[in-house]
């Protein structure tokens, strides 16, 4: 196959792509561009997509022997997945930048360019699995190392780009032999440290590049009975289940610490409470998608089991899970998720995945989360 081999700078995407030159097919190698803010270009940058990353990209392509390309898209990353950043935030919902990048950037709009120019699959360093039933339709799966899968991520993969989607790391055991087959192959990044953090905040501090992005008022913080109990810079700063930085001027009657439980940017209004309320029983959620063909139970609307997961790297818990009309007469459907084991801390605007077993079922945003001890409050 014709085989354009995303390449982050990373030690995962160059010995996915050298697995890729090794099975035969016809390799190309390019690096995203995706930033042209300051702070992403310095040496020490913690996040991905640096000037270094290019370089060690390039690199990379050298000794596979395989083109090199540098693509720019640092226009629609900006508006797919920074304004979106800024945006989510500013209604108070907390958004995962790197499930938009993949959904918005690796796997359409890169993958839309490939196939234009004559391509058959996208090729990334992604921990993740993609196996063709009796049918021959694609499903996404965890990868073998557990502690290592993305499949998390990627579970926003329609049908048709599953199609087009390779995974050479799937069967990969351990990150440690990925360094080890990287180093006999000679490629210099086999000891490059993993990047971390939100790649265009590259210092990691959230808080404070939100605030130079996002008009921030006063205004009131507020118990589970709505008693006001201390007042916020403003409720865009907060995350639900954030305990540290209220600045409570009352204290909680037990005397016990008290979380962030919602944030209602409308009242402009933070709600706090113990602990124990943070615990989520019920999600619904918006812009559904299903990776691969969905299940049966899907297409009649049926209940059916499942595991929940929100977070890249959170334990998946029992579930059982259903769609429903939207809401308000919205196209589409609602993903409504009962959890069997609660969830602590889930916020609006972030991701949900299902699995059954190691299969990725689809995902959606969180758009409500709920709290059915709170409810009987």
């Amino acid at each position: 196959m014709r085989v354009l081999a995303a390449m982050s700078g990373g030690v995962d995407s160059a010995v996915a792509a050298a697995r890729a030159v090794e099975a035969g097919h016809d390799v190309v190698g390019v690096h995203l561009a995706l930033s042209r803010m300051p702070g992403t270009l310095r040496t020490g940058s913690r996040g991905c997509c640096t000037i270094e990353d290019s370089r060690d990209a390039w690199r990379a392509c050298d000794v596979l022997g395989i083109p090199y390309y540098v693509w720019d898209f640092s226009e629609r990353f900006k508006e797919d997945v920074v304004q979106d950043f800024i945006d989510e935030y500013a209604a108070g919902r907390t958004p995962n930048p790197c499930m938009r990048c993949n959904e918005r950037i690796k796997f359409a709009a890169l993958l839309e360019k490939a196939i234009a120019l004559g391509f058959d699959a996208v090729c990334t360093g992604h921990y993740a699995k993609v196996i063709e039933d009796a049918d021959g339709n694609r499903e996404l799966h965890r990868a073998a190392d557990w502690a290592k899968d993305q499949s998390y991520v990627l579970g926003v993969l329609t049908h048709e780009q599953l199609k087009h989607s390779m995974f050479p790391l799937a069967d990969t055991p351990s990150k440690a032999e990925v360094r080890a087959e990287a180093e006999r192959r000679g490629l210099s990044v086999a000891n490059k440290p993993d990047s971390h953090d939100i790649c265009f905040i590259p210092d990691g501090d959230t808080a404070g590049w939100l605030a130079e992005k996002i008009e921030m008022t006063t205004g009131d913080i507020v118990d589970e009975s709505g008693a006001k109990v201390g007042e916020h810079p403003g409720a865009n700063a907060f995350t639900v289940g954030q305990r540290r930085g209220l600045k409570l001027g009352t204290p909680a009657a037990d005397g016990k610490p008290r979380f962030v439980l919602e944030i209602r940017p409308k009242e402009n209004k933070v709600v706090v409470g113990p602990e124990a309320l943070l615990a989520i029983d019920e999600i619904r959620g918006i812009k559904v998608s299903w990776a691969g063909l969905p299940i049966s139970e899907v297409e009649t609307g049926a209940e059916f089991n499942c595991h929940a997961q929100v977070r890249a790297h959170g334990d998946p818990v029992p579930a059982k899970a259903w769609t429903e009309p939207a809401l308000d007469g919205a196209a589409g459907s609602q993903l409504v998720v009962r959890l069997e084991a609660p969830l602590r801390g889930v916020a609006p605007g972030q991701t949900v995945v299902l699995y059954q077993g190691s299969r990725v079922l689809g995902q959606a945003t969180i758009d409500a989360a709920r709290s059915l001890q709170r409810a009987a409050l």
